[in-house]
């Protein structure tokens, strides 16, 4: 069989496109797969025979189109006798037609692409440039495109000759388009665009004056109308009822302004495109932490605020003795009262359990790896809690899809230095061409040059290399894959050093040891976040997350809900034999495979879910990736709803020994809406619920002023130890 004289093809939007046998292929033996065949010879020369059919009917004469090509495939099949491959290959483009006729009426017009529906509609919906009348005019590609040419532009300015610069233009534009590397949603949404606000990532702080505090606000408010996330510590303003020397009255406390900043996020969209986010942080030793602590125990309550209790190593060792803790006024640093540690840390147990508010941070943990300790001390975090910033620091972060890494069952480590290496170019060209809100914060910015290079669809790599989560595999694979990461960004901010000079806080940062190899041109390098949007569009699981589950519904963009079944699980179900159209049903219903008897145990073991992951197992993995992660890890450890508040003390002090940065807990349905959500059945959880609930009734209050128990009697409660009381 000779190679065909047809050597292009013409698309369904008119493009004329090279002509590609391997394409068909891999369709045809895609389809033999469904049905039970292993040998992809066969469906090469199946192609070899659609390549010559194709040379015979249009003897290159005429470019054949798309629909024509697939007509023809169908026809070798049918008379090379495999008539199951033919249905299954037919049925194939069925799905293909709905899924274009879906995509078509998100965009508005045909758009040839590999993206699936929900990334389409999120792209469409957040990311794409729109005309006045809200019409879509951009393409997923163009939007690439235009974030490509503006990152690569910076090297312009750095000497970079034009073909040089439209070379680094088209790696960057490459590797988004392949979806090996996404930046974060502030480049992908402003990149070439008016506003070119470009991170995601920034800290404010918050001093103890007026002036100070309503800076702060408006600071806030034109970072989030540029699409920005903001982290702000509360400790340095004075306790309630603290005096006020210049208005001879009292202070009301960082809650009351918390309020404020809250009510000024709400009425601010980022860039027209998504609502704001805070982290609001306050020290353990502040003397109104037990306020702040149960300050979002109602709902509808400081809905634009993440809450999380700075603990400090003294803490955590007065806990361990089971001693008394001291609080410390922050205007006059003197010790106000001691309160039992155990009590603080119940308090917050509590409530974490409750609706997950407050994570918690180890300060001072954070602090030890402060690349820049002559700057000052970090103090806060940005929303999600992975990237500690000094005051007034913005960092832009970027993450690779780890689930594109995978090639013959082996992580694919010469593709993935390569991805490191253009991801470092182009986060730290992002400095250069961000346009910062407040000159304040560029100023900051450009000294340190941080960047967060992370990941995202580690769950699918693990399925590709048929490994389960909760392993101790996955777990060595997490800190190989990390640390490799890792060296290959700081090997190549040493390289843009030498191009373009260190950093200009170099001096007396951690780095200054004078070795060549530690000159490096970002302060960091690397930060691990959610990536929840970005993931989506990738198609793949969120950072280092499990997955949430089998299929799963995502709470977005106001209120609407996408349905997400993982692709993996489909291939092996129908290589495995056991696929079938009701039973992905059925597993739409439970989320995990947990109680699926047609399941081999074999896959029910690698296929886990994030509540088939123990909580043991969920911190394990934050550990695995923390250890070679300059700055942190954002992770959600997931509870089932009938987990106890021992589970979550437990992983509290896990992570604490395990030398995380911070945690966060969350216990399914402990909160009347959440982002994740499956449609839970199970006779079991229901009667878990009730049981819970009836605990909930009964439970012990605790005193928000010092932690002791509190005393009821008709309906009011009083503490024993310091008089505090209330009526409900």
């Amino acid at each position: 069989m000779a190679d065909t004289d047809v050597k292009k093809i013409k698309k369904r939007d008119g493009r004329i496109v090279d002509f590609d046998k391997e394409k068909i292929t891999d369709v045809i033996f895609k389809a033999a797969e469904s049905v039970g065949g292993k040998d992809r010879k066969i469906a090469e020369e199946l192609s070899a025979m659609v390549a010559d059919e194709l040379n015979a009917i249009f003897d290159g004469k005429k470019i054949p189109t798309v629909e024509e090509v697939q007509d023809t495939v169908e026809k070798v099949l049918m008379k090379t006798g495999h008539a199951k491959t033919a249905k299954e290959y037919i049925l194939y483009r069925q799905k293909r037609s709905e899924l274009r006729a879906e995509k078509t009426a998100v965009m508005g017009r045909l758009v040839e692409t590999k993206l699936s529906v929900n990334a389409l509609k999120v792209l469409s919906e957040r990311y794409l440039r729109k005309d006045n009348d809200g019409n879509i005019i951009e393409t997923p590609n163009q939007l690439f495109r235009r974030v490509a040419r503006n990152i690569a532009s910076a090297d312009r300015k750095h000497g970079a000759k034009e073909d040089e610069a439209r070379e680094v233009e088209q790696s960057f534009y490459e590797m988004m388009a392949n979806l090996d590397f996404l930046p974060n949603s502030p480049t992908l949404m402003n990149a070439g665009n008016e506003i070119q606000q470009l991170s995601a990532c920034f800290v404010l702080p918050v001093g103890d004056s007026m002036e100070e505090i309503f800076d702060a606000i408006k600071n806030t408010a034109l970072i989030h109308k540029s699409g920005g996330g903001t982290g702000f510590s509360f400790s340095r303003l004075r306790p309630k009822s603290d005096r006020v020397k210049s208005t001879k009255g009292v202070s009301s406390g960082p809650l009351s302004f918390m309020k404020v900043f809250d009510a000024a996020t709400d009425v601010i969209k980022q860039g027209g495109k998504r609502r704001g986010a805070n982290m609001g942080i306050l020290r353990v030793d502040h003397p109104d932490v037990m306020d702040f602590i149960v300050a979002k125990e109602k709902d509808n309550v400081f809905n634009n605020f993440n809450f999380s209790v700075a603990l400090t190593e003294k803490f955590m060792k007065a806990l361990e003795k089971d001693k008394e803790f001291e609080f410390l006024n922050p205007r006059t640093k003197e010790a106000i009262r001691k309160v039992p540690a155990r009590g603080i840390f119940d308090l917050i147990v509590m409530m974490a359990w409750k609706n997950g508010d407050p994570g918690i941070v180890f300060i001072d943990e954070i602090n030890k790896y402060n690349p820049t300790p002559n700057l000052g001390e970090i103090e806060s975090t940005n929303p999600c809690g992975e990237q500690p910033l000094l005051p007034y620091e913005s960092c832009n972060l970027g993450s690779i899809n780890l689930a594109n890494f995978v090639r013959d069952g082996e992580v694919d480590y010469e593709k993935l230095r390569k991805i490191i290496h253009q991801a470092v170019h182009f986060l730290d060209n992002v400095i250069d061409m961000n346009s910062y809100p407040i000159d304040k914060i560029k100023e900051q910015t450009l000294k340190t040059r941080k960047i967060g290079l992370g990941v995202m669809g580690w769950a699918d790599m693990l399925f590709q290399l048929d490994l389960a989560y909760d392993s101790e595999e996955a777990l060595k694979l997490a800190e190989k894959v990390m640390k490799f990461i890792d060296d290959e960004a700081m090997a190549k901010s040493a390289e843009l050093a030498k191009e373009r000079g260190v950093f200009p806080a170099f001096k007396g940062s951690i780095y200054d040891t004078g070795k060549k190899e530690d000159r490096v041109r970002n302060a960091t390098r690397t930060t691990i976040a959610p990536t929840g949007t970005i993931s989506m569009i990738a198609d793949v699981a969120s950072g280092v997350e499990p997955l949430f589950a089998i299929s799963f519904i995502k709470r977005v963009m106001d209120g609407q809900d996408l349905l997400y079944t993982n692709k993996y699980f489909e291939i092996i179900s129908r290589e495995k034999g056991f696929y079938s159209e009701d039973l992905l049903k059925k597993i739409a219903n439970k989320g995990s495979l947990h109680s699926f008897d047609e399941i081999p145990k074999s896959v029910k073991k690698v296929y886990v879910t994030a509540h088939d992951v123990t909580p043991e197992w969920h911190v394990r993995m934050q550990a695995a990736f923390q250890k070679y992660t300059n700055n942190a890890v954002s992770k959600t450890v997931n509870f089932p709803h009938s987990a106890t508040t021992r589970d979550v003390e437990n992983v509290y002090m896990q992570a604490y020994k395990l030398k995380c940065k911070g945690v966060t807990v969350y216990r399914d349905r402990s909160r009347g809406e959440q982002v994740l959500n499956i449609d839970v059945t199970d006779a079991e959880e229901k009667k878990a619920k009730k049981k819970e609930e009836k605990k909930e009734e009964q439970r012990d209050e605790i005193c928000p002023e010092c932690g002791s128990k509190l005393k009821f009697e008709s309906g009011c409660a009083t503490c024993p130890s310091c008089g505090y009381s209330y009526c409900s």
